[in-house]
């Protein structure tokens, strides 16, 4: 709730650690009676099941020369078949394709943590309603709403109320299907950062990244209208894509994060001031969970990025999703214009927050201009990640937490964003809750979080 690349030889990853020197047979445990790592396969996922592909998870306490190690002995196992990932970040592992041989091998691995079959993820079919450019009389009814503490009546429905300096010095990672970064409504705040499928194009060929960067830092349909956002290109043109490139996906933002995060902390040291105010991911959610994914998503909120997530459109437990199940992301339910949750919105203890969801117009795919009006959580999620940034960028001055020594670090090992004076995500999801109202919505199902959130402007 509330961690690419393809390998044939590791020696081509200098960045992850020194040579090796450990043999793949002294991984092995020998005797019998070994405490096998466990293998995770969820019945529901058998139909998106990718044969014989296989996410490795080291344990917490792995290290890189450990990971190093790791991903030598297992390519050892069957060099005809190169490792598909190596994840390097605050999740450690690899992705490849093994045999059943193979598999029991790894799992009696001492760093092994779990091994998880991988899967493939689908965006959510949607109708296309084609639109033209049109000249913005009024806000979006979801911008409106944000602002608002009341539901919107005929004078408040496309009123949105904000600080026109919202998204200053924030960066934000949307985790998606790309962004059309050449769309105005950007104007050059649009960034590609990463294609994770491997032989895909750098463009966004589905159009739900395109929309709900949009909603997070458009010129006209955002909420946060001075933040950067970096495309992070996870499911494929068709709108396909793995759990495994999901990860990697996370694992990039969240490394390139923290790379900032420790430029902050160096620029303040230096000079008394910086002008990072931190950095927010949006994700998307699908059914047969992945603990695989919670995890990579987990370990990136620790490391200080602010995480939003969509809790999912299929009217249900949204802790039967990833990541809405992960603890530490914010999960958020779609609403609609007349304060109802959103038919199609999933529930329940895994939701945090509720946000604008239904008939949302953003910005779209097919040129510069284009736009579309689509409904999901993800659309919601959008809404809230523009809002985090919104929040971050206009937080009063802070005097950063003293670093120890040259360490940008806390004392389990992850980032340490308090030494650049920025806030941790268990701090702004606290702020964001005590903003928002409570229940405003209808239609909310028992053990759900009643939370609208609110950018605390209109009255």
């Amino acid at each position: 709730m509330i961690t690419f690349a393809l390998v044939a030889v590791l020696l081509a990853f200098p960045a992850l650690g020194s040579p090796l020197s450990t043999s793949a047979e002294s991984l092995i445990p020998g005797g019998g009676g070994l405490d096998l790592a466990p293998i995770i396969s969820r019945p529901s996922a058998e139909q998106t099941a990718i044969p014989n592909q296989y996410i490795v998870v080291l344990k917490p306490e792995a290290t890189l020369d450990d990971l190093n190690a790791h991903a030598a002995a297992v390519q050892s196992y069957d060099e005809s078949n190169p490792l598909i990932h190596i994840f390097d970040g605050p999740l450690k592992g690899v992705v490849g394709k093994f045999s059943d041989a193979t598999v029991d091998k790894i799992r009696a691995m001492p760093k092994v943590g779990y091994v998880e079959r991988d899967q493939m993820l689908n965006a959510v079919d949607r109708s296309i309603t084609k639109r033209n450019v049109v000249t913005q009389r009024g806000a979006p009814w979801g911008l409106a709403r944000i602002s608002h503490q009341e539901r919107l009546s005929f004078r408040t429905f496309d009123k949105y109320i904000y600080n026109d300096q919202g998204g200053t010095g924030v960066d934000v990672y949307v985790i998606d299907s790309g962004i059309n970064i050449g769309h105005v409504d950007f104007e050059g705040r649009a960034h590609w950062g990463h294609t994770v499928p491997a032989g895909d194009r750098d463009e966004d060929g589905n159009g739900q990244g395109t929309h709900c960067a949009g909603t997070i830092a458009g010129k006209t349909y955002g909420v946060a209208k001075k933040a950067q956002v970096y495309a992070v290109k996870v499911l494929r043109s068709n709108g396909s894509g793995s759990v495994s490139d999901a990860i990697a996906g996370v694992n990039w933002a969240s490394k390139q994060a923290q790379a900032r995060a420790i430029e902050a902390i160096k620029e303040f040291r230096a000079t008394g001031k910086t002008s990072h105010k931190g950095s927010v991911a949006n994700m998307f959610s699908r059914s047969n969970g992945s603990s695989a994914l919670n995890d990579a998503v987990n370990a990136a909120v620790r490391n200080g990025m602010h995480f939003a997530a969509a809790a999912g459109d299929n009217n249900s437990d949204a802790c039967d999703y990833s990541p809405a199940a992960a603890e530490l992301p914010i999960i958020v339910g779609a609403s609609t214009i007349s304060d109802d949750r959103a038919s199609f919105s999933n529930y329940g203890k895994c939701l945090d927050i509720f946000a604008p969801g239904r008939d949302i117009t953003s910005t779209w795919i097919g040129n510069k201009y284009a736009i579309n009006t689509i409904s999901g959580t993800s659309m919601a999620s959008s809404h809230t990640a523009g809002l985090l940034a919104y929040l971050l960028s206009l937080q009063d001055p802070r005097s950063p937490a003293p670093g120890s020594g040259d360490s940008y670090y806390n004392a389990d090992g992850s980032l340490d964003v308090t030494q650049f004076g920025a806030m941790t995500p268990a701090e702004l999801l606290s702020i964001l809750i005590d903003l928002s109202g409570e229940d405003k919505l209808s239609n909310i199902p028992p053990l759900t979080n009643n939370f609208l959130i609110y950018n605390n402007e209109a009255r």
